[in-house]
């Protein structure tokens, strides 16, 4: 066993609520100098014409894109998922045929050795890995999405793009280091360092970073680090280029999860890692900044992988429900499996239809889509692992069992209880959805925030708030008179539409009638607003309901106009989908102000301050004794170092 000396990293400083809040903060996009549908919706502006008529590919993709695709399923075909699961780790001979294929490199420009797919072939190369196998498309999404490639992408250096992307594009793969035993979705609490050296030619990096997805197999990473204040640097949290067989690296571990399995995700140190000064990406104190805006596209990889599982889930719950005969009837026939399928079917329609309008969005690059993109994952996330559920449900026992045992008493190895396991990550994945919702919160308040933030600001001092307040009253008299009547109360409105246009006009009206709540929460709690994150979160599930239902009938009118044979198909699709979209939209809007909140809120302090243990008692913990909540150093017995190659140095080729 190899011996860790004593950390020498700093301890945990206290940090409060709003020195957290102010570190989010800073790294947050401030400038709106694009248009943004969704963040319309939240401002009772429902602009469709910045998705009307549905964008499309740009024709110097297309052909490529097609090409891959191709190439992609003929490999795909030759990929044993069922091996995958019961090795629990992706053969070497997967990760080279991927790295053949070009797919490590979907994203990376073609000037860099890349296939320059751009966002929208990319999220439908991962729809078709998601029906395969959620590991693969965990391994290419960590590499492409969040690791190396996009952050170089936006903020490298011209020379950090010539000497790592055409290498990440060769196989060279990538993870990215965050997420630390003692920070989350909390960046302020980072303890990983990044010292200067005295003569500024490097720095060096130590820190435990845990969760690595990808860190097992990289050979490139990126580590966020905090960089200490000091004469001739700016200091804070920073972004680095790191070779991952530099000395003073070492994965520890390869954790294990319920779903996922062949995931290769580690448990890494980093001490006295010295990593040259041009590795930095960006300046000092960006590396936040660069990370949320590599997400702004980076999150649409799990959308896409959860539309391939609805896809698939159709797929089997479709086939299934004809062949399994109960009570002399299919038992897709029965009302109860067939408001399941129903569900499935249309739910899919509108997963896709927000995936494909994000990506094309994002590769037009003329919106802002930092809106769309966190509500496609986190409204994606949910839903797939609703699907997931149901088609557990809908398979009954033979859902809960496992493919390989149905396989072996000789029936179809069908792994749906394997699908529900690895859909789950996805809620918690680059943001849980908890997160998601305060995220996005922020962000469509954030027109408010401007206006009249100082206003409902406790930190200052009342002649500034009134001062502010007379500035506020000119938008919101701007404003508040627009939110009255708009063109969803116009019977003929979006007649192009056809049986669609109610819908449309539906989603206008309560794109209004939104902004009309957040505004009435804002004069009612006033900067006790940031805490009332139920009302938040069912402000953002509204949103993204509406942007659903607006991609999806959108979409179908796109897939009318292309082949004229499945266009009434589309429509019974996006009609069924809106309307379940909007009974949900409905008993959201109730719950604005008819919920149990304060109830709830009241119940759980109680229950964190022991009044209700004697609930617990008859029970056995098997957990007590087995160690602490959360541990921050590398034990003394830890693994030897169990990073491997899957694929020969890129360095070597």
């Amino acid at each position: 066993m190899s011996s860790i000396r004593e950390s020498t990293i700093p301890p945990v400083e206290h940090v409060d609520e709003q020195q957290s809040r102010a570190v989010a903060e800073a790294a947050r996009e401030t400038e709106w100098r694009k248009p943004s549908f969704a963040k319309g919706l939240y401002l009772g502006q429902f602009d469709l014409s910045l998705i009307h008529p549905h964008p499309r590919p740009a024709p110097e993709r297309r052909e490529g894109g097609e090409r891959f695709l191709a190439a992609l399923e003929s490999f795909l075909r030759t990929v044993d998922s069922a091996r995958i699961e019961r090795e629990a780790r992706i053969p070497d001979e997967v990760f080279e045929g991927l790295a053949e294929i070009g797919a490590f490199g979907m994203k990376i420009p073609v000037e860099h050795g890349g296939l320059g797919l751009g966002q929208h072939y990319y999220n439908r190369a991962l729809v078709m890995i998601g029906s395969v196998n959620a590991s693969i498309g965990a391994l290419l999404s960590a590499h492409q999405s969040v690791g190396l490639p996009e952050p170089l992408m936006l903020a490298g250096t011209d020379e950090q793009k010539r000497q790592y992307l055409p290498r990440c594009a060769k196989g060279a793969i990538s993870a990215f280091l965050l997420t630390e035993p003692e920070v989350g979705s909390d960046p302020a609490r980072l303890r990983a360092t990044a010292v200067p050296t005295e003569d500024g030619t490097a720095y060096v990096l130590d820190g435990t970073k845990l969760w690595t997805t990808n860190g097992v197999v990289a050979e490139l990473l990126v580590v966020m680090a905090r960089v200490p204040k000091s004469d001739g640097h700016r200091g804070g949290i920073s972004a680095f280029v790191v070779e991952a067989d530099s000395p003073g690296i070492t994965v520890h571990r390869r954790n294990a999860f319920m779903g996922l399995r062949g995931i290769e995700n580690g448990l890494t140190s980093l001490r006295n890692v010295r990593v040259p000064s041009e590795n930095l990406i960006g300046r000092e104190g960006e590396g936040l900044k660069i990370a949320l805006t590599t997400l702004n596209a980076g999150r649409l990889a799990i959308p896409a992988l959860c539309a391939g599982v609805g896809k698939w889930s159709l797929k089997i719950a479709r086939e299934w429900s004809k062949a399994r005969v109960q009570w002399g009837r299919p038992v897709g026939e029965h009302a109860a499996v067939a408001h399941k399928v129903a569900f499935i079917a249309a739910t899919t329609f509108a997963l896709e239809a927000v995936v494909d309008l994000s990506g094309i969005l994002a590769d037009e690059d003329r919106k802002d889509i930092r809106i769309e993109a966190a509500l496609t994952k986190m409204w994606a996330s949910e839903m797939g692992w609703r699907i997931a559920d149901e088609l557990v449900q809908i398979r009954g026992g033979r859902g809960f069992e496992t493919a390989a045992s149905l396989a072996a008493r000789g029936e179809r190895a069908v792994g749906a209880e394997q699908v529900l396991r690895d859909m789950r990550i996805n809620r918690i994945f680059e943001g849980s959805t908890e997160i998601m919702r305060l995220l996005i919160a922020r962000e469509a308040v954030d027109a408010h925030l401007k206006a009249a933030g100082d206003v409902i600001d406790p930190h200052l001092d009342l002649a500034r708030r009134m001062k502010a307040a007379a500035s506020a009253s000119g938008f919101y008299a701007r404003w508040l008179p627009q939110l009255v009547a708009g063109k969803g109360d116009l019977p003929t409105a979006y007649d192009e539409f056809g049986a669609l246009a109610p819908h449309l006009r539906y989603v206008e009206r309560t794109s209004r009638k939104l902004a009309r709540a957040t505004f009435y929460g804002m004069a009612r709690w006033q900067g006790g607003l940031e805490r009332k994150q139920g009302f938040l979160a069912r402000v953002v599930d509204i949103g993204a309901e509406l942007f659903a239902i607006s991609a999806s009938c959108v979409r179908a009118e796109m897939i009318a106009a292309d082949t004229p044979e499945q266009g009434k198909a589309a429509h019974q699709l996006a009609d069924t989908f809106a309307e379940q979209s909007r009974l949900r939209i409905e008993r959201l809007l109730d719950a604005l102000w008819h919920n149990t909140d304060a109830a709830d809120e009241r119940l759980a302090a109680r229950v964190l301050d022991g009044s209700y243990t004697w609930l617990e008692e008859g029970i056995i913990d098997p957990s007590e004794g087995t160690g602490p909540w959360i541990t921050e150093d590398v034990p003394a017995d830890a693994a030897e170092n169990v990073a491997r190659r899957v694929i020969r140095p890129t360095k070597e080729t």
